[in-house]
């Protein structure tokens, strides 16, 4: 046994052999049911004297089942039977060439429901300015509008759940490719709803149409 490895010897002063020999046969006895006595088999006293904190603790809590992602959506179909999508989108919704239409979609968990919100943005033929950004939600196994942006040109993202809507600003005699600046509008789901966070306005400089300056005289 384990238990009797390494014991010491016993150093006695005895004037003869027989003493020496019943002491520490005596002392052997008493060691082996010591060690037999309190541990029981072998395999047993050779395991560890203190239990592992790691396998005694609790289990960790789950975390949360992640939304699902849906089946790919028909946007264009969701955007035309939509009734809060004004008439004048739905007339910029056709297709550009072939059945190709002008529609950005994205999927992500925005209103955090058990399935991945759609959004989706409405875009020109000729130079892609956004007419119409939307969010549907799945709600009882149909999509619900639960977000609508109509004031072009407008764009919008799924940031890290958050929604951000990006709205570029024109002054008057800006061209389509040169707005003026840009408002960056940040929305969170909150009660039921998205609301207003975050707002930033960037003003482009105007070096593009900046006089050139006449070249040095040699």
């Amino acid at each position: 046994m384990r238990g009797l490895t390494g014991a010491r010897p016993i150093r006695v002063r005895t004037t003869t052999r027989a003493a020496t020999t019943a002491t520490a046969v005596l002392a052997a006895v008493v060691l082996f049911v010591t060690g037999c006595g309190t541990g029981g088999t072998g395999a047993r006293d050779e395991g560890p004297a203190h239990a592992d904190p790691v396998a005694s603790a609790p289990a960790a809590a789950a975390s949360p089942d992640p939304s699902r992602a849906p089946d790919r959506v028909n946007a264009v179909r969701l955007v035309k039977a939509d009734p809060k999508v004004s008439a004048e989108v739905k007339r910029e919704l056709r297709p550009c060439v072939a059945d190709q239409y002008p529609v950005d979609v994205s999927y992500g968990n925005l209103t955090r429901g058990a399935v991945d919100d759609v959004v989706v943005n409405v875009l020109t033929c000729g130079d892609a300015v956004g007419v119409g950004t939307y969010v549907y939600r799945e709600q009882g196994g149909a999509y619900v509008n639960v977000f609508s942006a109509e004031a072009p040109p407008v764009y919008a993202e799924i940031d890290r759940g958050d929604l951000v809507v990006t709205k570029q600003v024109y002054d008057r005699g800006d061209p389509v490719s040169s707005p003026s600046g840009v408002n960056v509008i940040t929305y969170r789901w909150d009660s039921g709803r998205f609301t207003e966070k975050y707002r930033t306005h960037n003003d482009y400089g105007q070096v593009a149409g900046a006089e050139p300056s006449p070249a040095p005289d040699s």
